[in-house]
């Protein structure tokens, strides 16, 4: 029988955790979320558990839970991860694709050239940046579901959300700045390369389709790695871009 107050536990600490509000390495202490939460310890110890399936959180003998943290050799491994299994999910969206998924990619990716181009005009660019990502997120999935493979679908969500909560930016860390100028040049750069994903896939050319992702996201870990090889703890505590946090969703 489904334990309500295990469901209650693992929704409260999952949501934290994506929020950034439990950060990377961050100890959980199962007296005090099952006081914050207003549960018994026995449905927080399966809400840790079923947290550290999900690869979020971290379970160590006589240290207890933590949210989960990387060095650089283990987020590289992720990374190649994602690479591959993204790659290949974009060469079966070509081989796959039915016209309802094509009309699907082609809104999101029409949404997101709308907003690029407002965002690049904007002097306020800010509240243009959510709905973006919004877009963002669903041509990618847009995409997985064209694969036609739940299975690869389901893993590499799974593996945006362990990214999300190891490359999420630390309490108090400082914002990267970038000039306007160069953050324009970026998205330009960025909604080119969606462009080019779509047009394989619609073309159902799958290598150019493979090519296309895994260009795109190799782009993504690059600036991700070269940024996680200067912190010498290994984990990353800075502000993400825009791009990162949506594709990271």
């Amino acid at each position: 029988m489904k334990n309500v107050n295990s469901d209650i536990a693992y929704d409260h600490i999952r949501k934290k955790i994506l929020s950034g509000e439990y950060p990377p390495g961050q100890a959980l202490m199962t007296k005090d979320l099952s006081m914050e939460i207003g549960v018994s310890r026995t449905p927080v110890r399966d809400a840790l558990r079923q947290l550290e399936a999900d690869g979020l959180v971290i379970i160590r003998a006589h240290l207890g839970a933590s949210v989960k943290t990387m060095d650089l050799k283990e987020y590289r491994e992720l990374c190649g991860m994602r690479l591959a299994l993204e790659s290949y999910a974009a060469g079966l969206a070509a081989g796959h694709r039915t016209v309802a998924d094509l009309q699907e990619i082609k809104f999101a990716l029409a949404s997101m050239r709308k907003l690029t181009e407002k965002i690049v005009a904007a002097k306020d660019e800010e509240p243009l940046l959510a709905e973006l990502s919004r877009e963002d997120v669903r041509f990618h999935i847009a995409i997985m579901s064209a694969a036609k493979s739940d299975l690869i679908k389901k893993e590499i969500l799974r593996l945006h959300l362990i990214n999300r909560v190891v490359v999420g930016p630390a309490p108090g860390a400082a914002k990267v700045v970038v000039p306007k100028e160069e953050r324009n040049a970026n998205r330009l750069a960025v909604m080119k390369s969606h462009e080019e994903i779509y047009r394989a896939i619609e073309k159902g050319d799958a290598p150019a389709a493979k090519q296309a992702m895994e260009d795109h996201i190799q782009d993504i870990i690059d600036k991700n790695i070269r940024m996680m090889a200067r912190e010498e703890g290994g984990a990353m505590s800075r502000e993400l871009t825009e791009e990162e946090l949506s594709y990271s969703a």
